[in-house]
């Protein structure tokens, strides 16, 4: 998904994130949901920042479960062959379904965010695998529509 370069992109994903959430919350009213997407370059990890605790991030050691998640999204973009579950970084052709999202604000990302990037050749296709949780409490709030 490309979210156009304009001046409203941020309210733009922001929307789409929303709406998201809310599909989720349908579909999950009592449950915690995991959230995944596949990512070129840092900008678009800010899609995912309302989630608890995002996979990977930096100084965290991700352990089997954590990993786990990552082969079934990997698996689940068909990206398997190329994925390593220790970087979560798909080497090549990961390009065929993942945000597109160029930040207004590319000075505020985290150099901790733009650190997991680091071996994404996106030249190659590379992308970046990333997940996190939403409790089903925060779901609610995520999903509402106003």
């Amino acid at each position: 998904m490309t979210i156009k370069r304009t001046t409203k992109r941020d309210t733009i994903l922001k929307g789409l994130m929303g709406e998201a959430y809310h599909r989720a919350l349908m579909a999950f009213p009592d449950e915690d949901v995991v959230v995944g997407s596949r990512f070129a370059s840092p900008d678009g990890v800010e899609a995912l920042k309302a989630l608890t605790e995002m996979i990977p991030r930096s100084g965290h050691k991700a352990v089997g479960e954590e990993r786990a998640w990552g082969r079934r999204l990997a698996r689940r973009f068909g990206v398997d062959s190329t994925y390593d579950e220790q970087s979560f970084v798909v080497a090549s052709g990961g390009q065929s379904g993942f945000l597109d999202f160029e930040s207004s604000k590319p000075e505020k990302i985290s150099p901790d965010i733009v650190s997991l990037f680091k071996t994404v050749n996106a030249k190659k296709g590379g992308v970046l695998i990333v997940h996190g949780w939403t409790m089903a409490e925060s779901l609610v709030k995520l999903g509402k529509h106003s």
